[in-house]
């Protein structure tokens, strides 16, 4: 699957990842990308991660990973977060953290798609809270 990813990602789309490549050495991290400007980032974050050989991870709610498309999300490096109000958030994703071997969670820290001022600060304290470093990335179309 890697080659195909490789293929579609230099030769089609024409892009290369330059900077940090020394994932092995790092098992868990918060991994920001920014910018998040469409939903086409997802798909273009997995291609990526399966063209450059890492595993890395997501988290999204609940609801969202119950049959029958809950295992592609899981497949796919998902990890299912309650969304109660009365619950802390960085705790629970912290929580994630302690609990596997190798997590690299990746998210936006816009928060949205659309174009932000300042970005929100929950990747912070989430890496904070799970002693985690964060790994910064951005996407150059």
């Amino acid at each position: 699957m890697q080659w195909l990813s490789k293929f579609i990602y230099h030769k089609l789309l024409g892009w290369k990842a330059t900077g940090f490549s020394d994932f092995d050495s790092v098992k868990k991290a918060v991994l920001i990308a920014v910018p998040h400007t469409s939903w086409h980032d997802f798909f273009i974050g997995i291609l990526l991660r399966s063209a450059i050989g890492i595993e890395t991870n997501y988290v999204g709610k609940k609801g969202l990973f119950k049959f029958p498309i809950g295992w592609f999300f899981r497949w796919l490096g998902g990890a299912p977060v309650e969304r109660k109000n009365n619950e802390n958030q960085v705790e629970a994703i912290a929580r994630l953290f302690a609990e596997k071997e190798v997590f690299r969670m990746t998210m936006a820290p816009e928060g949205t798609r659309k174009k932000v001022e300042e970005w929100r600060t929950g990747f912070y304290y989430i890496a904070k809270a799970a002693n985690v470093p964060i790994i910064m990335f951005t996407l150059d179309f």
